[in-house]
């Protein structure tokens, strides 16, 4: 059987070893104007998908070939691909999920990243990534309002930053209580007591199930009418429960944008000896807006906090942050020694604040992100795009619609009637695709979710996506 030369050819000589130097140079090329057709049309393009999936199997599908395609005509199909089968999630008009975009030079610097290959792992593997991390974790830890004594780490998102957050607080309270969990497992331990509000996030009941903890084994404390839990209810709940315990309090419901008290659960929290977990994916950036870090106030006395970047930081996806209050736990809970990976002494190694070892650099987008806004910068962002989420909300209710929440953020939830009446309004504008809103059920009721947190969205933006949810919400008549 003959053999396949490959399209990315191996050199042997060195001929051969200038034409696949020649390669990637021309690839580049190519990515470059992909991209920058891609951005172009971004801002006028419809906010949905023009692609069906069986459109996209049916061009990029098949079976695998037995010899490979030129690069090069890899690359075209992906962007003719991409062109059509995306959501424009990354453009100014694409208010669902709490989906950032990536600010330019974030996006560039993450261009750099596949470019360098590093792995984030230890201060061996990539000097550069270390030194980025330590800086760039210690410019969010003040942005967020926390103490310099905090320890972090650059985890995929939300999720994994609450299930690290979680796995510290675990090896915490039992450690206190005098168990090895890392050493002896669950087995035998001394029971945990969870208590978190009742509009928790899913991925905290995610997290506690990966970590054995048990996603309904806790108690669910009431929370008001906008989602914030009632520091009075944990109170009463955390004096009927004993031994190892942890609070799990959120900045920024998910829904309505509502911070919980978290001076007043810091205090019942501290007085029963709990560790005090927050979860706050997009709700801890208020704290950089002048105008609104008020409502974050408390935070700095959790003992963990879990965030997003890729959220409102507005850097490529993937990258969330943990924060933890106390290192030793945070390194005991994280990190396990190999003989052929040795400590770097007093250099930062990533991996043993993480759960994964071999990973990408997902800290120096975020520098980058924050390099080029500066402090003023991003608390301008945030600020604008909690003044348009007003003016989401003042401008549907004036159109007689009903907004569900206090807008104290960048969330804005619209009834339109009846569920199902809501529930056609957001097809219907989702196929307009002048813009993009997602649906919910909150406290009972059915409602568009509209989130604010892409740099790129204009107040023209803003007018032109109201029009179009009053056009297709009086589409559907009553």
């Amino acid at each position: 059987m003959p053999f396949a030369v490959p399209a990315l050819p191996i050199p042997t000589s060195p001929g051969e070893d200038e034409r696949m130097r020649q390669i990637i140079p021309a690839l580049l090329d190519s990515v470059r104007d992909h991209a920058r057709s891609w951005f172009e049309t971004l801002p006028a393009r419809p906010v949905r998908a023009s692609a069906s999936s069986a459109q996209l199997r049916q061009s990029l599908g098949g079976p695998l070939a037995e010899n490979g395609a030129p690069p090069a005509d890899v690359i075209a199909a992906l962007a003719s691909a991409g062109a059509a089968g995306t959501i424009a999630s990354a453009g100014p008009r694409y208010f669902g999920f709490v989906v950032g975009g990536s600010a330019p030079a974030a996006l560039a610097a993450d261009w750099l990243v596949s470019m360098w290959d590093q792995n984030a792992c230890t201060f061996a593997h990539s000097p550069l990534v270390s030194t980025v991390e330590q800086i760039t974790g210690s410019w969010l830890r003040d942005l967020a309002g926390l103490p310099s004594t905090m320890s972090f780490g650059f985890v995929t998102g939300g999720h994994m930053a609450n299930f690290t957050s979680l796995a510290c607080a675990r090896h915490s309270v039992l450690r206190k209580a005098g168990w090895d969990v890392e050493t002896n497992g669950l087995s035998g331990a001394p029971p945990i007591e969870i208590c978190v509000n009742e509009e928790s996030h899913y991925t905290i009941f995610l997290a506690l199930r990966l970590l054995g903890l048990g996603s309904a084994r806790v108690r669910k404390i009431p929370a008001d009418g906008q989602g914030r839990m009632r520091a009075d209810r944990l109170g009463a709940a955390l004096r009927e429960t004993s031994g190892p315990c942890i609070v799990c309090a959120q900045a920024g419901n998910v829904n309505t944008g509502a911070f919980d008290p978290l001076t007043a659960i810091a205090d019942a929290t501290r007085e029963r000896g709990a560790w005090l977990h927050v979860d706050g994916a997009f709700g801890v950036w208020a704290a950089a807006s002048p105008q609104h870090a008020h409502l974050v106030r408390g935070i700095e006395r959790a003992d963990s906090v879990a965030t997003d970047a890729h959220k409102w930081l507005n850097v490529p996806y993937d990258c969330g942050l943990v924060f933890c209050a106390d290192e030793s736990a945070h390194r005991s809970a994280m990190s396990l020694a190999a003989a052929y990976i040795g400590a770097s002494g007093g250099e930062r190694d990533p991996h043993e604040f993480v759960p994964e070892e071999s990973r990408r650099a997902r800290a120096i987008p975020v520098y980058a992100a924050l390099r080029s806004l500066g402090r003023r910068g991003l608390a301008e962002m945030i600020e604008r795009n909690c003044r348009q989420a007003r003016r989401f909300g003042n401008a549907l209710r004036a159109e007689g619609f009903e907004v569900l929440n206090d807008i104290v953020l960048n969330q804005v939830l619209v009834s339109f009637g009846a569920p199902e009446r809501t529930q056609a309004t957001i097809a219907a504008l989702q196929q307009d695709g002048t813009c993009w809103c997602g649906g919910t059920v909150w406290q009972g009721r059915t409602a568009m979710r509209i989130s604010v947190s892409n740099w790129s969205t204009t107040d023209d933006d803003v007018e032109n996506s109201i029009e179009a949810i009053v056009r297709c919400a009086r589409s559907i008549g009553s």
